[in-house]
């Protein structure tokens, strides 16, 4: 039976904690929450870790593993060198709670400020809607989104710089993106998105993108769409000039 070495991050801030190291044994077919478990079963008991479907579905399980977030009960085993000590820790993005449990709760607040989705009035006879099948191809990429918050966790804005008062974040641009791009919607965000929501503090590094387990394109198919409708709005001369006489 192959072993390694896992160093789990342990403690309740990410300034006082520190890197425990446990040797473990591992089946084949085996993932990282596996062994966690297996480490909470065997050794240390009180190591808490969030979890819960271990699907992929979830995403309570998100951690850092050797340095890049991502979801434990996604990584497989075989997919890791064993070679040298499996580093385990906690998202720095948000408020550690303890061990590898963050506090996510900023990212609800959040959510709660981006305004709600408003339809137009009904435009067929029967009282429903006609759109372009293409219209609502569109958004169904945004909705694969399962809140694992990874891609901001690696956004460097909130990651680095700490501007959780500023910026949204990446996985609000992408519930920004499937309310603006729906077309039956007809609320106006963008004003919200250049002042509130600061969405030029992103510089388009594609991070977000890399890390996201449902391959969501956040970069070019969400957050680059809504920066050229902002630019468009604030920023191009020439529809300054025609609102200035319209």
């Amino acid at each position: 039976m192959p072993s390694a070495k896992f160093q789990i991050w342990r403690g309740d801030s990410h300034q006082s904690g520190e890197l425990q190291e446990y040797p473990v044994e591992f089946q084949e077919g085996m993932v990282v929450l596996d062994v966690v478990h297996k480490i909470q079963a065997e050794q240390q008991p009180d190591l808490a870790c969030r979890w819960n479907c271990k699907a992929g579905k979830c995403g309570s399980c998100s951690a850092e593993i050797n340095g890049k977030p991502r979801l434990m009960c996604m990584t497989r085993m075989d997919q890791i060198d064993v070679s040298e000590p499996v580093t385990i820790e906690p998202m720095r993005s948000f408020p550690l709670m303890k061990d590898l449990v963050t506090d996510v709760s900023w990212n609800y607040k959040i959510k709660q400020k981006i305004k709600p989705f408003k339809p137009r009035k009904p435009d067929a006879p029967d009282g429903s809607w006609r759109m372009q099948q293409e219209d609502v191809e569109r958004v169904q990429e945004f909705r694969k989104c399962i809140e694992c918050f990874l891609c901001q966790d690696v956004c460097h804005v909130l990651r680095e710089h700490h501007l959780h008062d500023e910026f949204i974040g990446p996985r609000f641009f992408v519930y920004t993106a499937s309310l603006e791009m729906n077309p039956l919607d007809t609320e106006d965000r963008l004003a919200d998105l250049k002042e509130e929501h600061g969405i030029g503090y992103c510089n388009i590094t594609k991070c977000c993108t890399d890390v996201c387990p449902e391959h969501i394109t956040i970069t070019d198919n969400a957050i680059i769409p809504l920066k050229e409708r902002v630019v468009d709005r604030f920023f191009d001369p020439l529809t300054k000039l025609f609102r200035m006489f319209a």
